[in-house]
């Protein structure tokens, strides 16, 4: 063999190489490892309690009836939810703008007028969350919100009118009523709202529009045992991989739960949970549908309604809503913050903040139940008009609620009946010996 022969086989070895690195490499690619089958996770429970429905979180804490010379009204749930199930019935139609620029005074005139009925939230609702709960046959409902609701049937020969109202922004919204059946409606709205207490209109100028119990009102104080829900089920449900979360014991009374996004602190004497997601902080402002929306979801999604909460306040710019706590149709509120009350702040597409209570309410001790006679509305405003440490015409609501007191101790949940009357957002404890509220119920 001579040197002639030295070039062809080096190109048929570089062939073969070549040939054998293309079926080494779709070897490679086409290669499926025969593993066994991995176990399939165990998901965990994480409802805590039941879901709940829009027209159950918002609700209005009181209904006015104006007569023609009489003022009624009640905080009683029964009677409320009957007239709010008639309204489930009707068909609501031509959604439209009255004014957008109403004050205090022209507010006044509209809640004074006879043969209607008005519902007080708390606070503000997106008309596009309460189409959850009334029939609006409108495409186009507009990103606005109201805190009174009236049904005006003054007009005895046509059907009703529905105005939606709203003291913050000054709009003021009116719907068609068609009555699938004008009797029921007389009997489950009308007559019912003839059944309310009496009450009476708190003279103030041109202040907001404020009626009280003209009566002396008997309310029952209750107490209850306290029932821990358990910490770590609100961590599994609040964590995406609870078993990468790490526990700390910070001291006798508190404990903290966190992993490499969140972390959730434990107050174990007073039974409140914190719980935070940093990296998620917004502080861009929020449609207030939206926002309403993703926290009531939020809740539900693991059953956070533990007792009857109500929606309450909501602040779009700071993207914070709080939902309070009731018993009986009645507000319930306490010194500490997050005891009586569920707050979240939402962040980027998810809950930035969470602080609640993890307790329920659990068996009444009705032993302990004590029959309680408050002063009448009248007398109430009558006090604080004479106290010199307010200004009388600053006081948008007066109300009686439940005041908590919790029993460390005895693991027990005290509720006293009390009255409340609310100023700037705040809600403060009327009481006689000082004219003083029991510690302000901030709002952010």
């Amino acid at each position: 063999m001579g040197l002639k022969y030295i070039e062809p086989i080096k190109s048929i070895v570089l062939l073969l190489l070549v040939s054998l690195s293309v079926l080494f490499t779709l070897a490679i690619w086409n290669y499926s490892p025969n593993y066994e089958p991995m176990e399939k996770l165990q998901t965990v429970d994480i409802s805590i309690s039941e879901k709940k429905t829009i027209d159950e979180i918002i609700k209005p804490y009181k209904i006015i009836t104006n007569l023609k010379d009489q003022i009624l009204g009640s905080t009683h749930t029964e009677k409320i939810d009957r007239i709010l199930t008639e309204m489930n019935t009707w068909d609501l139609s031509d959604l439209e703008l009255v004014r957008q620029d109403m004050n205090k005074f022209d507010f006044a005139q509209i809640l004074r007028q006879p043969s209607q009925m008005t519902f007080y939230f708390t606070g503000e609702v997106p008309m596009q969350v309460y189409d959850n709960v009334l029939l609006v046959d409108d495409i186009n409902i507009p990103e606005a919100s109201f805190n009174r609701l009236i049904i005006d049937w003054s007009q005895s020969t046509q059907a009703p009118v529905i105005h939606l109202l709203s003291e913050m922004s000054g709009l003021h919204y009116q719907m068609q009523v068609t009555l699938p059946n004008k009797t029921s409606f007389l009997r489950n709205v009308v007559d019912v709202g003839q059944s309310f207490d009496e009450y009476t209109e708190i003279d103030r100028g041109n202040a907001p529009f404020l009626a009280v119990p003209k009566d002396p009102i008997t309310a029952m104080g209750k107490t209850y045992y306290q029932e821990e829900i358990k910490p770590l089920r609100f961590r599994d449900a609040l964590f995406s991989d609870p078993n990468a979360v790490r526990r700390n014991q910070v001291d006798s009374t508190h404990e903290e739960y966190g992993d490499d996004h969140a972390f959730m602190n434990i107050d174990t004497e007073i039974k409140r949970l914190n719980y935070v997601m940093p990296a998620v902080e917004s502080q861009d402002f929020m449609l207030p549908s939206e926002l309403l929306l993703n926290t009531i979801d939020f809740i539900n999604e693991h059953g956070g309604w533990t007792d009857e909460f109500r929606y309450a306040y909501m602040n779009p710019y700071s993207r914070y809503v709080r939902f309070q706590l009731y018993v009986d149709g009645l507000p319930v509120f306490s010194d500490q913050s997050g005891m009586s009350e569920i707050t979240e702040t939402w962040g980027d597409d998810r809950v930035f903040k969470y602080i609640r209570p993890y307790y329920t309410l659990d068996v009444e001790i009705e032993q302990e139940q004590k029959k309680l006679e408050l002063p009448s509305g009248v007398e109430v405003a009558k006090a604080l008009r004479e106290s010199e440490e307010l200004d009388f015409d600053m006081i948008e609501e007066i109300t009686p609620g439940y005041y908590m007191i919790h029993d460390i101790d005895d693991e027990l949940i005290i509720l006293q009946p009390c009255w409340y009357y609310l100023i700037k957002d705040n809600w403060l404890r009327f009481t006689p010996e000082e004219l003083q509220g029991g510690g302000m119920i901030g709002l952010e």
